[in-house]
């Protein structure tokens, strides 16, 4: 498994990450046997990076990756976390009372004394431009509570003002075949920056997988199907913003791109790590054997200059006028 340097943090993370909102909550249920088996097949393949946060499943997420932690203390696995919603999306919630109180409990869920990297969690715009925000989380590195901090956001002007910041480590941005704006003066900006991106959302919320049909129907805890049109947080977050039958259409011909002994997902995650200054991609998995074959794609041979430009067609074709402007 490839390695690669993040940024301002001077360590080195798996090229394919693992996102654990699913160990969490709101992909239907993962018993704690079928979390921590997981977690373990990702770490056999190469992985150490691992992206959770503190809402997901109210700390169960934390928790389990905190139990294997102490279980495998060799594995070397860089923890990022993230807070903020814990409250009402308001900026006067992001204080550093609050930063305190979230990452202490973060800390007690790992069984860590210090965070290897806490994000604010898409929080509201204006947080972006809080003095007062910033000053905090940089309190919270002097203070050791964490060793860095980055931003996971919604749109690209958060993720360029986050940038900015001279003590932002990291940005995580929803960023796939049908989300292709980050790459026009996002991952740029970063890589000159010399700030980690960490793409998220990276199979379009099971899209890109082909495995899916107009005709599937998701379980009713999970988010496909609850938040569809962002009824609960921010459509971006499921199917990257892109309606369900438009996303189906679009990935039966995405699927016709995967090379051979590739499946469609792989094709996907391989597609953004060859993106230059993508830091690291974090889909998630519910089971061993997913975890399995998404860190696989980072052994794939690079994709050919005609699958990188079938990608761009099909998102200008089927997509780019369908996507919210706000992404």
């Amino acid at each position: 498994m490839e390695q690669r340097e993040f940024g301002r943090l001077g360590r080195k993370v798996s090229v394919v990450g693992l996102g654990t909102w699913q160990l969490g909550a709101d992909w239907g249920e993962v018993g704690e046997p079928d979390a921590l088996a997981v977690l373990d097949a990702a770490v056999e393949a190469g992985v150490t990076f691992f992206d959770t946060a503190d809402v997901y499943g109210d700390g169960r997420s934390e928790q389990l990756i905190g139990r294997y932690l102490r279980e495998r203390p060799d594995a070397g696995i860089f923890v990022a976390t993230k807070m903020g919603r814990r409250l009402p999306q308001l900026e006067e919630n992001y204080t550093l009372d609050n930063f305190r109180a979230w990452t202490d409990r973060s800390r007690a869920n790992l069984g860590v004394d210090t965070l290897d990297l806490v994000q604010l969690h898409c929080p509201p715009s204006p947080v972006h431009s809080s003095e007062a925000v910033f000053d905090a989380l940089d309190t919270l590195v002097a203070e050791e509570r964490v060793a860095a901090y980055g931003v996971s956001v919604e749109t690209c002007a958060e993720a360029l003002a986050a940038i900015a910041r001279p003590g932002t480590a990291s940005v995580q941005i929803i960023l796939n075949p049908f989300r292709l704006k980050p790459l026009e003066e996002v991952v740029p900006a970063a890589r000159e920056a010399g700030v980690g991106i960490i793409a998220r959302v990276p199979l379009a919320s099971g899209l890109l997988s082909g495995k899916y049909t107009k005709d599937t129907v998701f379980a009713e805890n999970d988010h496909r199907t609850f938040n569809r049109h962002g009824e609960m947080f921010d459509q971006g977050e499921t199917f990257s913003g892109v309606g369900f039958e438009e996303g189906i259409e679009a990935a039966v011909e995405f699927a016709e791109l995967a090379p051979e002994g590739a499946t469609p997902a792989q094709t996907a995650l391989r597609w953004i790590v060859q993106q230059p200054g993508v830091t690291s991609v974090i889909p998630g998995a519910r089971s061993p054997e997913q975890a399995r074959a998404n860190a696989d794609a980072a052994g794939l041979p690079p994709l050919p200059d005609t699958t990188l430009d079938a990608v761009g067609d099909l998102y200008d074709r089927r997509l780019r006028a369908r996507v919210h402007p706000r992404w």
